[in-house]
């Protein structure tokens, strides 16, 4: 018993302390800005997620090479979110790692705030930055460039760049910060719980919006005569408007659970939406 504490001693002191410049590097290293270019359909932002998150887990498990090869099994899990945000998340996920290497936690805890933070912040930074600020940006940007004003181009860099990667940076900082001073006394009085609660309900709301607004598909068979004419879409939409939509979110929900990869979900989709077309059952 004796040796193993002396041994857990040894590891904490030689484990190296992340510092400030550590999540600063992290925020705005090839990992966090590659967010989109390493995306890939099975499990989208993983390999970068895991990438930016690399320096941080290389200082927490320094002599701990199986922890290390099991913390980057562990972020090599599906991530998705709004990529601004992915460094608030990493900040999150280091002062979590720092308690899993030191026995404090479960690491299964890590994918469960990963999973509760993707729904709610991918639906707020999407509207913040992809909805809104992009569009302020760009009106600007023309604006100045239909003017003939050569500052254009610069104007919509600046507009858009700036306050994403101040995102970035504050939120890598405030991500750790939060996970070192509140993770440990919302996770024993139970608010964890609550909070990762809450966030599912809110993730569930923002797929449900998602489904809807981002699936187009419609049955235009229609039957009747004369006026009272109809078409089997609009008898749907009168039921439940999106009902194919939530339709094909339980089919592939029911597929994935069943572990069919993505790909062979993509490639049915396509084959379906082609013939549906071509034999004008879908539109």
């Amino acid at each position: 018993m004796t040796s193993k504490m002396n041994d857990q001693a040894i590891q904490d002191s030689a484990r190296e302390t992340i510092t400030k410049q550590d999540l600063t590097r992290m925020a705005v290293n090839p990992g966090a800005l590659g967010m989109e270019y390493s995306w890939n359909y099975p499990k989208q932002m993983s390999v970068p997620f895991c990438l930016m998150l690399n320096p941080l887990l290389k200082k927490i498990y320094k002599n701990d090479p199986k922890g290390y090869s099991e913390a980057l099994k562990r972020h090599l899990e599906f991530f998705n979110i709004t990529m601004y945000f992915a460094p608030f998340v990493g900040g999150v996920v280091a002062s979590m790692e720092e308690r899993v290497a030191k026995g404090e936690m479960q690491p299964e805890a890590i994918n469960q705030v990963k999973a509760a933070l993707m729904g709610p912040l991918s639906g707020i930074g999407d509207s913040l930055f992809l909805g809104t600020l992009r569009v302020i940006a760009a009106a600007v940007g023309i604006s100045l460039s239909i003017a003939g004003n050569p500052f254009g181009p610069i104007a919509f860099l600046l507009i858009y760049n700036i306050p994403t990667f101040l995102t970035r940076i504050v939120g890598a900082h405030k991500g750790y910060e939060l996970g070192v001073s509140f993770l440990t006394k919302a996770q024993e009085s139970g608010l964890m719980d609550k909070v990762i609660y809450a966030a599912g309900i809110i993730g569930v709301m923002v797929i449900g919006a998602m489904t809807v607004t981002m699936t187009s598909v419609s049955i235009p068979i229609e039957f009747g005569q004369g006026d009272s004419v109809q078409t089997i879409q609009s008898v749907l939409d009168g039921i439940l408007p999106g009902t194919l939509a939530l339709v094909a979110l339980g089919l592939y929900y029911g597929a994935l659970s069943k572990k069919v990869s993505p790909m062979v979900l993509i490639v049915i989709t396509m084959v379906v939406g082609v013939l549906g077309a071509f034999t004008g059952v879908l539109a």
